[in-house]
């Protein structure tokens, strides 16, 4: 895991100084050394931050060389590095170093980009070839890894974070339709154009796509992965589907174990971490996590300490760690975490991970593994399930009511549903006007797009950003694309099934995981007591909500309602006095 930056001109070279401007404002990402490289010839340079994670000689150190021809850096892990080697190898490939760089750089020399279909990991990575005079870049399916760009004079400039972009002299100017579209809509990522950031003189290359730059121009952009391409499978019985899910979810956890630095694991007493956490307490032969860091809240009633008090009691050989956010440290924190996040994010509870990250530093563990991404997959969160509800009344009866009785009587008390009042009238509207709504999707499309185009994206950046804070890996291992595929080619009964969200995970968990945590009804997600957080922090937000007229960050659009939260990111990300110092 490290932090990536190259400049690529015209015509003039650039000098180390621009460089290590680049390296210098990601030295967080890593810690461990820095390395440069300028082109003899060509206007390009490449610079490396390191975070030494395997194969933690010099002979793995980047910018890293290959045959005369290709030169890279890169930031990320490709898990399953070791059958590719062997592979190549077998192939009559020799390697000098134990790194899963330098394989990276034998599979792009023989497969070009579609060398980016054997990988499994998380990547960003950029490629010169000295044969093409190309620059290429890439980024792993999910988006784990940043990448961003700006043209600066004449210059194309790329980063692991925009702070290094806008060091170097890229504008801070901030998009005012996007802030417009935040304010008033919650976007985050725009998926019409996943690209673009909230700054007018950056964008980002999207997830699961690549790029091609000649003579510092962009020459070709392109998706290389969807998972809306995957069919659905009608072959499985859900036993089977379980026991598949689960065999799938062991060997993207083995993968994610190859390391040759301490490892810890991310728990919150719900049912993705803890699966995690039980799957790894029954391998064998495997370099175990012994490491749990786990985020508390005092007096507060949806603090998770008993249930990860009852993971912690079958995973015995695990030492428990916790750290206490709270109103106090956010406001000791805010601006660093601001620092960190470079855009605006949706709520506090992005601050519990932000401690998480400093306390497993603290320990001197520097890899951790975490839950993130199972409940854009397998519909975790409720809002999925009250959707699919009104879907069926609209399309399948029968099977409205059989779920229906199911929800109430299992989800019903925690989370009531019934149907939208307005739907008859969204429903003639679209009749009349011949146009879509919402519930014309059905849920599978909703899990489509919040883990490929906007939900999911956000949440990693979340986590790219707060680990590489404080220089820590963050490894998810329910972002495996061989897991994800084979949940999305499941028919959307084995997800949500009978008043039960994540069914096919329960299912394959249950008699593995305690009781109480594989059947669990209520769904906090790592929730703190954010109403209490935000009342200390009003001295900040009121005075500047009662001087400063939104419309000036929105180019004169009226914003309907905006609360107290989004208040504070305005102060922290597109006040004029903030611009400058990000």
């Amino acid at each position: 895991m490290c932090g990536i930056a190259g400049i690529f001109g015209i015509d003039k070279r650039p000098d180390t100084a621009r460089l290590e401007v680049l390296a210098d404002s990601i030295a967080h990402r890593g810690p461990d050394g820095a390395g440069f490289w300028i082109h003899p010839d060509h206007p390009i340079g490449l610079a490396h931050r390191r975070l030494s994670i395997i194969d933690l000689s010099r002979d793995a150190s980047q910018p890293m060389h290959w045959n005369g021809r290709f030169t890279i850096v890169y930031n990320g892990e490709i898990y399953n590095y070791i059958e590719l080697k062997n592979e190549l190898q077998a192939d009559g490939v020799q390697f000098s170093t134990s790194s899963d760089t330098e394989v990276l750089l034998a599979l792009y020399e023989r497969f070009g980009a579609n060398a980016l279909h054997k990988l499994d990991g998380m990547f960003a990575f950029a490629i010169w070839d000295d044969l093409k005079k190309e620059l290429f870049l890439a980024r792993d399916r999910f988006g784990e890894k940043p990448l961003f760009y700006s043209f600066i004079g004449n210059d194309f400039f790329f980063a692991s974070e925009m702070k290094s972009l806008f060091a170097s002299g890229a504008s801070s100017d901030f998009s005012e339709d996007r802030v417009y579209q935040y304010l008033q809509n919650n976007v985050f990522i725009d998926p019409a154009d996943p690209g673009n950031t909230f700054y007018t003189a950056i964008r980002q290359l999207d997830a699961a796509s690549y790029m091609r730059v000649h003579a510092g121009k962009i020459v070709e952009t392109k998706l290389y992965w969807s998972l809306y391409d995957v069919p659905i499978r009608y072959d499985l019985t859900i036993d089977d589907a379980a026991a598949e899910l689960r065999r799938l979810l062991s060997e993207s956890i083995k993968r994610r174990l190859r390391s040759d630095v301490p490892l810890g694991l991310c728990l919150s007493g719900g049912i993705d971490s803890s699966s995690i956490a039980m799957l790894l307490y029954q391998m064998d032969g495997i370099n175990r996590p012994e490491y749990a860091f786990s985020a508390r809240f005092s007096k507060f009633k949806k603090d998770e300490g008993q249930y990860i008090a009852k993971v912690l009691d079958k995973c015995h050989d695990l030492r428990p760690h916790f750290t206490w956010p709270d109103a106090d440290g956010l406001r000791n924190d805010i601006d660093r975490l601001a620092d960190a996040q470079e855009e605006p994010f949706y709520s506090g509870s992005i601050y519990n991970q932000f401690c998480v990250m400093r306390l497993a530093r603290e320990q001197g563990i520097t890899v951790l593994m975490e839950g993130q991404g199972s409940d854009e997959q397998l519909a975790g969160y409720n809002h999925y399930y009250q959707h699919h509800l009104t879907w069926l009344f609209l399309n399948n009866f029968r099977q409205y009511l059989s779920e229906r009785k199911a929800y109430r009587g299992i989800l019903g008390e925690l989370y009531p549903y019934r149907l939208p009042r307005r739907l008859p009238f969204w429903y003639i509207s679209k009749i009349l006007k011949l146009r879509k709504f919402v519930y014309d999707e059905p849920v599978r499309n909703l899990l489509l797009e919040d883990s490929t185009r906007t939900g999911l994206k956000s949440l990693l950046r979340y986590g790219d950003r707060n680990s590489m804070a404080f220089g820590r890996e963050l490894r998810l291992p329910f972002l495996c694309h061989q897991f994800s595929e084979f949940v999305f080619s499941l028919p959307i009964e084995y997800i949500l099934h009978q008043g039960w969200t994540k069914y096919i995970l329960r299912k394959s968990m249950n008699g593995i995981l305690p009781q109480e945590i594989v059947w669990r009804k209520d769904k906090v997600g790592f929730e703190p007591p954010q109403d209490i957080w935000l009342k200390s922090l009003q001295d900040i937000t009121l005075p500047y909500k009662n001087s400063v007229d939104y419309r000036e960050f929105t180019a004169g659009k009226k914003v309907d309602v905006i609360g107290d939260w989004k208040w504070l990111m305005i102060k922290l990300f597109f006040d004029k006095g903030r611009k400058a110092s990000i």
